[in-house]
């Protein structure tokens, strides 16, 4: 089974996210925010990170450097799911490694046909 890890810190999109994807057969994990994802990689290894560039304490850029800089997670799948839709902030995220970045608000159903492709 694949797994997904879904880091963001609004509640609606979380439990939206989690439903789509445990229906669609992934094992889904929750951050809500990037010090919780750090602590989930240290006992598990997602297939897919869904990461929010904006939440409290540590942010999905600052997230997503710590993960690149650690060999056996660099190769997990990486979206940016942001409300920033500015092209640098895209370009940042994409700079720093990330597999895709879509702005919200975006298609669920779109998102896990991404989420598929990347994974494919």
């Amino acid at each position: 089974m694949k797994k997904i890890l879904i880091a963001d810190d609004e509640h609606k999109i979380i439990m939206t996210l989690e439903y789509a994807f445990r229906k669609a057969g992934y094992e889904v994990f929750i951050a809500r925010d990037g010090s919780e994802v750090l602590e989930i990689l240290k006992t598990e290894v997602p297939d897919m990170i869904l990461l929010d560039i904006m939440m409290p304490n540590v942010d999905g850029y600052t997230t997503l450097s710590e993960i690149k800089k650690n060999k056996n997670l660099a190769r997990i799948k990486v979206i940016f799911l942001s409300a920033k839709t500015g092209e640098a902030d895209i370009k940042k995220g994409l700079d720093l490694g990330a597999d895709d970045y879509i702005t919200k608000p975006y298609s669920i159903k779109k998102l896990t046909e991404r989420v598929e492709e990347l994974l494919k």
